[in-house]
């Protein structure tokens, strides 16, 4: 036969051999076709399957349905062409945002609908649930992915399907093909313990803000964790305006060591009988005058050793306290990347891989092959002297809510640096974040060279505290604010009996400080200590109550507004319940007790509704209506004539005209306090930072820069005369290095 070079020259000879050429020609590209197309096919036909019984051809016989769409590529990669990998992405059911959603009339059975959106989701779904012999629900390991599984469950009706649950702490290729060897059933407990929670935050939620709506302003909302949180605040908040701070002075001596350039600072520590705190100027000068020609003796040196244990891994509130402090990110910026770390990364080499294990939890545990695979990593990159052998978990009163583990890399070896390139620049913070604390945890103790000193002048006392370390353990890899110790500058050569040298004194004035205000970190520190909330809830938490307006931001603090406080007080008044610690502490653990199947999720709901429903009606009733806004003021507008009034907006109260539209005019509103100015003499307004915080400063600021945080009295300090500031029934003075407090006068009595 003619080469195919030799045909396309035209070398074939006559036209009747040319013809006869181009057909045989032909024919052989075809049939080459054919042969390349039925082998594709053959290969194709090896992932395929004939159902038993139907002569169907399907790609797959099982059916995995998660909740993100991020994870299912990465799954469907572990797991392989038999099985199929949807997302039902979240809740595909809820209760009606329009109405209660609850028959309280009959056993409080809820009425779930399908979530607004979801439609095609769940006409999908069941296309590809027809086409699988097994369907894996595989949705989040906790109460709520519990839940949302059910609720799949019922909305595919999957009730005569074979249908199993598997859960993963790590999306991993052995962590998802570990689960699917533990399939379980759907664990109702879980369930009925998510719903109770829903029901609940639902009956205070829509028995309660419409309250609000009709008392202050449309768009605000109560709820069952959130206003216990913002209680919680607004008592920080008068713990701190009525703090009175008290006088108290620091004394150190600095004696020179022989042979020692350098003196050392020691800290008076009282006689030698008992600890003493200098209270006023007065008693300073005391001291001083009886250390007049004092002999300062070494009366005691004593060495030691301490040991500093490594952190425990990262639990979702440690996490997020950490994150706040150190990265300064909000709960809810932390819980955002974390979930797109769990649910996996490209990773150059690897493709998606979920890097950190599941992100809800209160539990420290780790895994046995975990904890060997960072012991192994430990020693080949620190040495087996920094590898801890044992580790102690915590032990905790309270109920480890879904026996997850810690959060953790899924592997230590692939080090932050590793991924650096693979992340953003704040997955990769919070990824080394985890990392280090992870290895840090899995690591020795650091070891610590102590050494104490007690000085004698007289019969007056000081001390001398250092320490330096031995051994640096698990700060090779973590290191916390607290964990940064002063550098040891005692000499070696100090002893029991020496003399030291006076070289003078260093004295200083301070003042008590109040507790600080919260923090995201504190608060989310302190809804754990009481028992209120879980993992899930702390961010959403305090998102709402930002979002609402009740709190603001400033600097990482977080500062009640005036429609905070107006919240707050209507819920104290009316839901005395609602808002208590304690009560909401014990809900959380009947809810627990729902969880373990001690307690029917109905008869929690059963006793709580009634006493819900009569606090609302009475509060319908005996609650003042609250006017914060369209008051009248005493200004005039001045491109109208009209009295303008007071409206309450976004970020507070406003003067605005009340001919709008026609005329637009606004302006800041101030309310007057009745005092002037000491720096100009003009009056003192009540004002807003941008962000809502109240505060008291001149009117005409910026020109006059005067400004404090608490209410201003008409009395003048009679030590100083500087202005006195209101806290609580005290009166404080303002200057810094004065600290007079008085009573504040009672107020004369008009004769009826």
């Amino acid at each position: 036969m003619i080469t195919s070079d030799a045909f396309l020259r035209g070398r074939a000879g006559s036209s009747l051999t040319y013809r006869i050429l181009i057909r045989e020609r032909l024919l052989i590209m075809k049939h080459d076709r054919i042969s390349i197309n039925i082998e594709e096919n053959r290969q194709r036909l090896r992932f395929f399957r004939k159902t038993e019984g139907t002569g169907d051809i399907i790609m797959a016989k099982y059916l995995v349905i998660v909740e993100s769409p991020a994870k299912v590529k990465t799954i469907k990669k572990f797991l392989g062409a038999n099985y199929e990998v949807a997302a039902s992405n979240g809740h595909v059911r809820d209760l009606p945002k329009s109405q209660l959603g609850v028959d309280v009339e009959h056993d409080y059975e809820p009425k779930y609908i399908t979530i607004r959106g979801k439609g095609d989701i769940l006409a999908n779904l069941r296309k590809e649930v027809k086409k699988a012999e097994k369907i894996y629900l595989a949705t989040d390991p906790d109460r709520e992915g519990e839940a949302i599984s059910w609720h799949l469950m019922k909305a595919l009706k999957l009730e005569d399907k074979k249908v199993y649950r598997i859960t993963f702490n790590e999306i991993t290729k052995s962590a998802v093909k570990e689960s699917l060897k533990n399939a379980r059933e759907i664990n109702m407990d879980l369930v009925d313990a998510q719903q109770a929670r829903r029901i609940l935050d639902r009956m205070v939620g829509y028995r309660i803000s419409p309250l609000l709506w009709a008392k202050v302003k449309r768009g605000l909302s109560a709820g069952r964790v959130q206003s216990v949180a913002l209680r919680i605040i607004c008592d920080r908040e008068e713990e701190i305006n009525a703090f009175i701070p008290e006088e108290y002075w620091t004394l150190d001596a600095l004696l020179r060591i022989p042979g020692e350039k350098k003196p050392v600072a020691a800290k008076y520590y009282g006689t030698k009988d008992s600890k003493a705190v200098i209270s006023s100027k007065e008693e300073l000068d005391r001291i001083l005058a009886e250390l007049d020609g004092a002999r300062y003796e070494v009366a005691e040196v004593k060495k030691g050793e301490r040991v500093k244990k490594p952190p425990l891994p990262f639990t979702t509130s440690t996490l997020q306290q950490e994150a706040s402090k150190v990265l300064n990110f909000s709960t809810q910026k932390t819980m955002r990347l974390a979930q797109q770390l769990y649910e996996g990364v490209d990773i150059k080499d690897s493709g998606t891989v979920g890097i950190i294990t599941y992100l809800r939890t209160d539990s420290t545990r780790v895994s046995e092959e975990a904890e060997n695979m960072a012991r192994e990593y430990i020693k080949g990159n620190y040495g087996g002297e920094y590898a801890a052998q044992t580790i102690k978990e915590k032990k905790t009163a309270q109920k480890i809510q879904d026996a997850h583990e810690a959060i953790r890399p899924t592997d230590i070896a692939r080090t932050p640096q590793e991924l650096k390139d693979s992340l953003s620049r704040d997955q990769f913070r919070l990824y080394q974040l985890i990392w280090k604390r992870f290895t840090a945890s899995r690591m020795n103790p650091a070891k610590y060279e102590t050494t104490s000193v007690k000085i004698d002048a007289s019969f007056h006392r000081f001390t001398v505290a250092a320490s330096k370390v031995l051994f640096d353990g698990f700060m090779s890899v973590y290191t916390q604010e607290e964990d940064k110790e002063e550098p040891n500058t005692l000499a070696k050569g100090i002893d029991q009996g020496m003399c030291l040298t006076l070289d003078g004194y260093d004295y200083k004035q301070h003042f008590t400080q109040p507790a600080p205000h919260y923090t995201e970190a504190s608060l989310v520190s302190a809804l754990e200590e009481l028992g209120i909330g879980r993992p899930s809830t702390y961010a959403p938490t305090i998102t709402t109550i930002l979002a609402r307006r009740y709190v603001v931001k400033e600097n990482k603090n977080l500062y009640v507004t005036e429609l905070g406080e107006v919240v707050n007080n209507i819920m104290k008044e009316a839901f005395t319940t609602i808002v208590d610690v304690n009560f909401t502490a014990n809900m959380e653990a009947l809810l627990d007790g729902v969880e373990e199947g001690s307690v029917n999720w109905k008869t929690v709901i059963s006793n709580f509704y009634p006493d819900l429903d009569e606090a609302v009606q009475n509060a319908e009733q005996e609650l003042e209506h609250v006017k914060i806004e369209d008051e009248l003021s005493d200004e005039v507008c001045e491109n109208c004539g009209r009295r303008m009034v007071i409206k309450y907006g976004p970020h507070g109260r406003f003067l605005a005209c009340p001919g709008f539209p026609d005329c637009r005019n606004a302006k800041p509103y101030y309310e007057k306090i009745g005092i002037a100015c000491p720096k100009c003499g003009k009056d003192i307004v009540l004002k807003k930072s941008k962000k809502g915080r109240k505060y008291y400063g001149c009117i005409d600021n910026p020109e006059c820069d005067f400004m404090v945080w608490q209410k201003p009295s008409v009395q003048k300090c009679p030590e100083c005369g500087s202005i006195m500031l209101e806290k609580g029934s005290k009166l404080v003075c303002s200057g810094e290095t004065c600290g007079y407090v008085m009573n504040k006068p009672v107020p004369e009595q008009v004769p009826s």
